[in-house]
């Protein structure tokens, strides 16, 4: 759940932005660049490419700045605009125009408590590879959910696609990561047992 106090600063950048205030803007960008970077760099599983969209985002955000609506939810609004670029970018991809072959993406520091155990470092690796193996649609909307905090109505904002509709992708998603996690640990433990025998 998003913070009142932090809902009326963002009510009051939406304001600077639409007066193209550099100031709001230089704002924006020091509160969301970590997040729509993060967001990015696991959506497109790529640094390199994450880069490149992290800059588009920003000069779409620039560019259009001036036409919100003054009841704009920026943070929904930032993240739609990543995604759009990620979206454009992938169909490029598709058409031949981009060649990319995935890398691994480090998962963003955990922070000092998990760092501390190993066990906790590869679980988050666990379900960083996870994220990667899932379909991109419901990458997405989990790293919305899970990793930015998004409620229902603002995942369905941000995709464009109705709230009950994003309801269901989010619990298909959470079953394919779940899945897909099962099925992983499952074939240690048989390399576990192979190994002892």
């Amino acid at each position: 759940m998003v913070r009142a106090d932090v809902v009326r600063a963002d009510a009051a950048l939406v304001a600077g932005l639409r007066r193209r205030d550099p100031r709001a803007f230089d704002e924006v960008y020091t509160r969301y660049q970590g997040r729509i970077w993060s967001f990015l760099v696991r959506l497109a599983g790529r640094r390199d490419v994450a880069e490149d969209l992290v800059q588009e985002t920003w000069m779409q955000v620039a560019r259009y700045a001036e036409r919100l609506d003054e009841n704009t939810d920026l943070r929904a609004w930032l993240f739609t605009v990543a995604r759009n670029r990620h979206r454009s970018h992938r169909r490029w991809a598709l058409l031949g125009w981009a060649r990319s072959e995935p890398m691994d993406v480090e998962p963003e520091d955990p922070g000092p408590d998990l760092e501390d155990t190993t066990a906790a470092r590869a679980e988050v690796a666990l379900v960083h590879e996870g994220l990667q193996a899932i379909g991109a649609a419901h990458r997405e909307v989990l790293l919305l959910s899970a990793v930015e905090g998004f409620d229902a109505p603002q995942v369905a904002a941000v995709i464009g696609i109705r709230e009950d509709a994003a309801r269901k992708r989010l619990s298909r998603a959470r079953a394919e990561l779940a899945a897909w996690l099962e099925t992983r640990e499952a074939g240690k433990r048989n390399e576990i047992q192979g190994v002892r025998r």
